[in-house]
């Protein structure tokens, strides 16, 4: 067998590795150098795992029963086209997924807009990156996660993360925080907080107060950056009218963080030479996700370190290619190059690249959350085809979502097991794993990478692009309009990108085959690529970052006397997204076999339960069934659990669908509950 150098398929750090059959050798690539965690070591079990799908299967009498490629897509695109003769092009919609490769995200944008001429297609990286994206393209005109080298961050003095817990969701990322005085912000005494020396504990849903609170610190110690502002930035007069009402003491009183506590973060801060202010998923998971951002972005520019040598903002990137998901089409409103749907010339360029009338395509859709509300309603679509999600654990309110999907006239699901989702379709298609198919991904640092197939796929099993190929030919698309060959598909979106923000018309694979880094943009064939952005001038037509104007609210939902605790979820380290391949991995699901909730001992014994007992966590939506765990460092009104596993043990059960009113990303981080025995629900 030969050995083929490739990329983990789980997260967003994308770790450097090499495949000889299924077994796995890390190799020494930038970002982890050398390091695997759990899942990447045994991510070539699921490669042979006999939970495979290896033929198409089709609902008969309530029951999948096996059929042909050919009878099967005949059948999809028979389908398709009924339901959208009746009920129009929106009758059907699309929900992609962050795991996805750029030739497939790519391709999926292009076929909802022109094989089906749909509107409605949105993706699950709206559940994880949407918030500070639209806080990184107000503050910068741009949104790439981390717009520096992961590597940069071992030369930091001080580097403060605002709800990541790398530690656990990307072991190998914390190599890089080696030697950093650290300050972590996050409600919970994570693994990561374990590492910092400064652990600042804000109640949950309170991050922005608490990002107000340390500017206010900055600014009133006399750490601001004026000649930074004044050169590099604009809005600054606008955003202090009211950050210059959080002093401390007052962000103490919403966040429960001591002021003492805001004044030594901005001092460490202040006092370095080269600074970074991280977020993730706790920052963004609210209803006010892209004003918390916005404010921890704010407290960035304060210090000047943004578009700074050896200091800056950046955002953890979660899936795989959560970067480049949302940078090609799969969004609702977006076209390939990270163009906006609703911009004329953007529909005029890309559309000349497809060869179709700009008219002819779709205005924006919905965004993930509201379109799976709307299936199957009057005004909704009657049909969904997924590709590489996994909605029915994974989205806000998720028996509902459930619920939607059972009432659908046709529902499609791509997938290579039967997840959960795709236990309910009409129509399961079997598609290739990430070793059994060449593609790029772009991780966290914005780096386009190359996942080479190192294997042949079991017989019956076709790609992604393969199957969009298919169904294009049979709704009458031009032959040679979806290749199914991912060079090919690469080569038109290099294309396709030239001239957006997210420009990867330099790439190449005979570049990334020979080793090149190339972060974008790449605006030319000779061009090295762009592995720090915002050095000279920030993404806005006039050059100038912008501070924007936020304001603390609050969680959307807060305790009462019904539902007196407050709940928040994440991942664990042996677990990734839904669970619907870690959970398949032996090794991995014996250390963690079903969800359990985190909480204070008191707490749990105020409410007759002790370690170990099966708990009722209920809100105003649902309730979940969890294994109790004492944990002594959490708050007693606070509780977590992870959300990767089905059926009761959903977390997403109860979880909030209110939405952020710009980036539409739900509030998973926070919503009021309760805790009783099994014996005591109601």
């Amino acid at each position: 067998m030969t050995q083929v150098e490739t990329h983990c398929p789980y997260c967003a750090l994308q770790c450097g590795m090499s495949l000889e059959g299924t077994r796995v050798t890390p190799r020494d690539f930038p970002v982890n150098a050398g390091g695997l965690c759990q899942k990447g070591w045994t991510s070539g079990s699921l490669l042979t795992s006999p939970r495979r799908l290896t033929t198409p299967m089709l609902r008969v009498n309530g029951a999948l029963e096996p059929v042909s490629w050919d009878f099967a897509l005949d059948h999809v695109a028979r389908k398709l086209a009924e339901i959208q003769g009746e009920h129009g092009p929106d009758g059907v919609a699309i929900f992609g997924g962050g795991g996805l490769t750029n030739e497939k995200a790519y391709l999926l944008g292009k076929f909802a807009r022109v094989a089906l001429g749909t509107s409605q297609i949105d993706y699950n990286g709206r559940f994880c990156m949407s918030s500070a994206a639209a806080a990184g393209i107000k503050a910068f005109g741009a949104d790439r996660g981390m717009p520096f080298p992961v590597t940069d961050l071992k030369n930091a003095d001080v580097v403060l993360l605002a709800g990541a817990n790398p530690a656990e969701t990307m072991p190998p990322f914390t190599q890089h925080l080696r030697g950093t005085d650290l300050i972590v912000v996050d409600p919970r005494r994570t693994p990561t907080a374990e590492l910092a020396s400064l652990h600042l504990a804000p109640a949950p849903g309170t991050d922005l107060a608490l990002a107000l609170g340390i500017l206010h610190a900055v600014v009133e110690s006399g750490h601001l950056d004026r000649s930074y502002v004044d050169d590099r930035t604009s809005g600054f007069a606008e955003m202090w009218r009211i950050a210059a009402s959080w002093w401390p003491e007052r962000a103490e009183r919403v966040t429960g963080v001591s002021a003492a506590d805001m004044r030594l973060a901005a001092e460490k801060l202040a006092a370095a030479r080269n600074a970074y202010v991280l977020t993730a998923r706790g920052t963004e998971q609210h209803a006010t996700g892209t004003a918390t951002v916005g404010a921890w972005i704010n407290l960035a520019l304060s210090l000047g370190l943004p578009g700074r040598p050896g200091s800056g903002y950046g955002c953890l990137t979660g899936q795989g290619n959560g970067q480049g998901g949302r940078e090609h089409g799969q969004k609702a409103d977006q076209l390939p190059g990270y163009r906006k749907l609703d911009d004329p010339a953007a529909r005029e360029y890309v559309a000349s690249v497809w060869g179709v009338d700009a008219d002819s395509l779709p205005g924006p859709g919905r965004s993930a959350t509201e379109l799976l509300e709307a299936l199957g309603q009057e005004n909704g679509p009657k049909a969904l085809m997924v590709f590489g999600s996994n909605v029915v654990v994974s989205a806000p309110r998720s028996q509902r979502v459930q619920d939607r999907l059972s009432g659908l006239d046709f529902l499609v699901v791509a997938d290579f097991v039967l997840s959960e989702t795709a236990a309910l379709a009409d129509v399961v298609l079997p598609v290739t794993q990430w070793a059994e198919e060449d593609g790029t991904l772009t991780n966290l640092e914005g780096r386009v990478l190359l996942r080479r197939k190192a294997l042949t796929p079991p017989p019956g099993v076709r790609s992604d692009l393969d199957v969009l190929n298919g169904l294009a030919l049979r709704l009458g698309q031009p032959e040679n309009r979806f290749p199914a060959d991912a060079e090919t598909v690469f080569e038109e979106l290099r294309i396709a990108s030239k001239g957006g923000i997210a420009d990867y018309s330099g790439v190449s694979y005979d570049r990334l085959r020979a080793g090149e880094a190339l972060h974008w943009p790449v605006p030319a064939d000779d061009h090295p690529g762009t592995p720090r952005m915002f050095l000279e001038s920030f993404a806005h037509p006039d050059g100038r970052a912008r501070f924007v104007p936020v304001e603390h609210t609050g969680p959307a939902e807060l305790p009462d006397d019904e539902f007196p605790l407050q709940a928040t979820t994440g991942r664990v380290l042996q677990h990734y997204q839904s669970g619907a391949q870690t959970r398949l991995i032996g090794e991995l699901n014996d250390v963690v076999p079903e969800v359990f909730v985190e909480v204070h001992p008191d707490t749990a014994k105020r409410a007759g339960l002790e370690e170990g007992d099966r708990a009722v966590v209920r809100s105003r939506r649902g309730e979940t069934v969890a294994r109790v765990r004492f944990t002594q460092s959490l708050k007693p009104d606070l509780i977590f659990l992870p959300f990767h596993f089905p059926g009761e043990q959903r977390a997403n059960l109860f979880t909030n669908p209110a939405l952020d009113p710009v980036s539409r990303m739900p509030e998973f981080k926070v919503c009021a509950v309760s805790l009783s025995t099994v014996d005591g629900a109601a």
